[in-house]
């Protein structure tokens, strides 16, 4: 049986090259989650051997990432923006790139107290990123999968922002007779069929969290089209959604009666997020028509 030091196991990333772009990495986070150490640790003491047990669990856990499960999924966490956020199958996984939409929003607004509202919340990272960077706003966040509610409620409690509110809606359709200052969604924006679906992480995702249509953008047409009842006079409405998909999200916001529409890049300069403004100049709320 090969030696179970972790300098031999951090050897084994070549093997992982063909399934995964951050390999290395990968072997880090698995054998950390098994020791229970830190990364640091691993540098420290390339000498330490695992137990027969640790080796064991970390053999499964390297087979089970060779098979194209996410990382996420086998160490039960994923780090966003600070947090620290449980995962599970039934949700989508926090990407780096929806950290863009916190920070853009964290621009758009300063620290006056507002109304925030994460729709298809998911894991929460969303609305407890912008709960934890803005303490004097209230934040409430939804999702139709009951799983992903409870999810993101374990994950309020973990970070100590249990103020958050979660609820199940699907979109709107469980919303109180309320509105916000600003509305925030990560929305399924992937083509139906796409073929990047069955490779990599996204295998192993609830479809439904990743596709939306046959040009991708059914949910952002139902959330745009829904937001003004929602939303408070010069209350903001931003997205995220293809790299792709920028024009078209942005005509569908001005089609909805949106202004200063924008559009913002992610990390490596793709469109990614787009931003729309509602206003009430009649003071009166957009009534709502159920399709």
């Amino acid at each position: 049986m090969p030696s179970s030091r972790i300098d031999n196991l951090l050897t084994r990333a070549s093997e992982l090259a063909l399934v995964s772009d951050t390999a290395r990495l990968d072997i880090e986070l698995l054998t950390c989650h098994v020791l229970g150490k830190s990364r640091s640790f691993l540098f420290s003491y390339p000498e330490y051997e695992l137990t027969s047990e640790q080796a064991l669990q970390f053999e499964e856990f390297f087979q089970k990432r060779l098979q194209g499960h996410p990382i996420a999924h086998l160490t039960g966490t994923r780090e966003f923006w600070s947090l620290e956020l449980q995962v599970e199958p039934s949700t989508l996984i926090p990407r780096p790139d929806t950290e863009c939409l916190i920070e853009h929003a964290l621009e758009l607004f300063s620290h006056k107290p507002l109304k925030a509202l994460d729709l298809g919340t998911g894991t929460g990272a969303i609305a407890l990123a912008l709960a934890k960077e803005r303490p004097g706003w209230a934040v409430y966040g939804c999702d139709r999968v009951p799983e992903a509610v409870a999810l993101a409620r374990k994950n309020a409690a973990h970070n100590k922002l249990a103020r958050v509110q979660f609820f199940e809606s699907n979109w709107f359709a469980q919303l109180q007779e309320q509105t916000f200052d600003l509305i925030v969604s990560n929305p399924p924006y992937i083509v139906d069929n796409d073929p990047h679906l069955q490779q990599g992480d996204v295998r192993f995702e609830p479809l439904s969290a990743l596709t939306s249509g046959a040009d991708g953008l059914d949910d952002i047409r139902h959330i745009s089209s829904r937001s003004p009842q929602w939303l408070n006079d010069n209350g903001w409405l931003m997205m995220e959604h293809g790299y792709h998909q920028g024009k078209q999200v942005r005509n569908i916001l001005s089609d909805n009666g949106f202004t200063n529409i924008r559009t913002m890049q992610d990390l490596a300069g793709h469109d990614r997020i787009t931003a729309g403004k509602i206003s009430k100049s009649s003071g009166e709320r957009q009534k709502h028509h159920d399709e």
